[in-house]
């Protein structure tokens, strides 16, 4: 294989990527794709072209997007107000049809056609084509139509890492009686994650990590670290679904969770495949 021909530019050095390749290889690793970075055309190809190389690595690797700043975007449009409670979004009846109609008929398409044109195998996951994430009721009736992932089909997702195609799935789930919910996609990602019992989760966000009370970048955190920060009021608003998102899935025996700063192109090899690393290790 010739790791040159499709290899970035400014990606980390082939040299140095190179010693990281057999660590990740038929390794599960889950991407958890959303932010700033999905509406800036050259991030969101560099993610593309990232997620295609993993796969052309032979690593089995999913990607979970968001749609928070497109989905908003549309409700302003039709004078539909975004409400949020501790960084989830609530959901009544019209808000959900925005919802499916940006997540499943925008940004989805657009993500698989992208990892496409980079030369590796995608296709959709969505909550009416070949649901996986089945929800057992919503989280909290203020929130309304958000649900808890409970139970994911993990046969399907195998079966897409065995024909070596990355399946790009969208944040919604359905309960037994077909009714379908939103789900925060950080949530969604660790609840895969934890399930299909991946090596590495990757988190991108529009920030370098989490920061101290001083607005210093910490590296590394364990999970209760972690917990002490949501609860004296260090990590706020949307960044407290993600962090209890990666305290759940050290729990539930994924090997490390990374919040990442999606704004950096090519963030994800230099993760991978550098000493450098960028952003928040979460570990046990």
């Amino acid at each position: 294989m010739d790791i040159k021909s499709f290899w970035p530019e400014l990606g980390p050095s082939i040299q140095e990527a190179s010693v990281y390749f057999d660590k990740y290889k038929n390794k599960k690793i889950i991407l958890k794709y959303g932010g700033q970075v999905m509406s800036d055309q050259s991030l969101s190809k560099a993610f593309a072209q990232d997620a295609a190389i993993l796969r052309k690595l032979d690593i089995d690797v999913a990607v979970i997007h968001g749609g928070g700043p497109q989905i908003k975007t549309k409700l302003e449009s039709q004078n539909l107000e975004s409400k949020f409670i501790s960084g989830l979004r609530v959901t009544d009846e019209n808000v959900i049809k925005v919802v499916e109609d940006v997540l499943l008929n925008e940004i989805n398409p657009d993500l698989r056609d992208a990892i496409i044109n980079y030369g590796a195998k995608a296709d959709s996951v969505t909550v009416r084509r070949n649901n996986i994430i089945h929800i057992d009721k919503a989280i909290d009736e203020q929130l309304g139509f958000v649900g808890d992932p409970k139970k994911i089909d993990t046969k399907i997702l195998n079966n897409f890492f065995k024909q070596k195609i990355i399946p790009v799935i969208a944040p919604m789930g359905m309960d037994n009686k077909g009714q379908v919910y939103n789900i925060n996609a950080d949530t969604a990602a660790g609840t895969i994650a934890n399930q299909i019992k991946a090596e590495r989760l990757l988190l991108m966000t529009d920030v370098p990590g989490v920061n101290d009370k001083n607005g210093s970048l910490i590296s590394q955190l364990s999970t209760k670290q972690a917990m002490d920060l949501i609860q004296d009021g260090t990590i706020t608003g949307g960044m407290i679904p993600k962090i209890k998102t990666c305290i759940s899935a050290i729990e539930s025996g994924v090997n490390g969770v990374v919040i990442i700063d999606g704004r950096k192109s090519h963030a994800v090899l230099f993760e991978l495949f550098s000493n450098l690393g960028a952003g928040t290790l979460i570990v046990k």
